[in-house]
């Protein structure tokens, strides 16, 4: 029998468990967008995951979406993430980074670029910004010619990785950001190739997976979807028929995993697993929602089919969340507050369970 504490084969990786440490930003990133000694010890922490993925790191300057987030296109970059995938290897780990290009979710005081998306329509919300929220400016329409730079730029990107030592990389397709907008049927208004018809909005997105496990081996790339999400105030027609069609597109490449949200129901993405011939990672609750995933979600989508499956919030107030829920200890709340404000508190400073006498 299948359970949470079952190893996996994932490409070249032997995991001790199928649980993964979802992506989560923390903006504790240093000016120039390295990685930093505290980040190392952080992600060494929750090693024990089957698999770690790392929080969103741009692809480009132009990539950037929020300020305090690291990079992976400079040299400077790549060598400070060395000692992240070091710290973690040498406790037991397997990580992957994320590539997150936030096209049209930025801001020019963030970046000191228009942000750029499909369409000129603005995301929905206030962007993360040095002097705070600002409204979602109005992105720069990518012009047809402009549009393969940017899927390069995850492959560019996912060469540094593997350069720095991470394991493989995911590219985040969910949430709102670029491959998101270009899936989508609001953010994305555009008339040629790269919009209107399903095949035409999923095209972004093969390309850009198709161009990284070009770059770095398709055993080492995954994806991120988040089917019928409206993060961001992206909105999707036809999504059942969109995500088949992108995972037909998909399949041959031989890729790591793809790693769905649970933002649509449960009927659409049994149809998505059935969908997908390779490793489905499973996130079973809406990300940022009210309920956490605790170990009846977990199992309930082990037994629909999903290989592995990713834990957010529980990962980042418990360090050591495989243990607990191995053994059914306490799983401690997340202080809310420390997110996104910079620092060790709330980032280092949740400990491993105590045992008393």
């Amino acid at each position: 029998m299948t359970t949470l504490f079952t190893s996996y084969r994932l490409g070249s990786l032997s995991l001790p468990n199928r649980m993964v440490m979802a992506p989560m930003t923390r903006v504790r990133a240093a000016a120039g967008g390295l990685a930093t000694p505290s980040m190392a010890s952080y992600y060494a922490q929750r090693a024990t995951a089957g698999l770690i993925v790392t929080e969103g790191v741009q692809p480009s300057p132009v990539g950037q979406s929020n300020p305090g987030t690291p990079g992976l296109h400079t040299d400077e970059q790549t060598a400070s993430w060395r000692t992240v995938t070091d710290a973690v290897h040498t406790n037991g780990g397997r990580i992957f980074a994320q590539i997150m290009h936030g096209g049209r979710v930025s801001h020019a005081d963030t970046t000191g670029l228009q942000p750029v998306g499909p369409s000129p329509v603005p995301a929905v919300g206030a962007v993360f910004t040095p002097a705070g929220p600002q409204p979602a400016p109005v992105p720069r329409a990518l012009s047809t010619a402009e549009v393969p730079e940017q899927a390069l730029s995850y492959a560019g990107a996912a060469r540094r990785a593997v350069e720095a030592g991470f394991d493989g990389v995911e590219l985040h397709g969910a949430n709102g950001y670029l491959i998101s907008q270009f899936l989508s049927s609001n953010a994305n208004v555009r008339t040629d190739r790269y919009g209107g018809s399903v095949s035409g909005r999923i095209r972004f997105a093969v390309e850009a997976v198709s161009a990284t496990a070009d770059a770095v081996g398709a055993e080492r790339t995954g994806i991120r979807l988040s089917p019928g999400g409206t993060f961001w105030g992206v909105q999707e027609s036809e999504v059942a028929d969109l995500y088949t069609a992108l995972l037909a597109e998909l399949a041959p490449l031989g890729l790591a995993y793809v790693h769905v949200e649970a933002t649509a129901d449960e009927e659409t993405l049994l149809r998505l697993r059935r969908a997908w011939p390779g490793t489905l990672v499973m996130n079973p609750v809406v990300p940022m929602g009210p309920k956490q995933t605790g170990r009846s979600e977990a199992d309930h989508w082990l037994g629909l089919g999903a290989d592995l499956i990713s834990f957010g919030r529980g990962f980042l107030a418990n360090p050591d969340l495989v243990e607990r829920l191995r053994t059914g200890l306490p799983i401690s709340p997340v202080d809310e507050t420390t997110y996104y404000q910079g620092g060790d508190a709330g980032y280092l400073t949740y400990p491993a369970y105590q045992h008393t006498a």
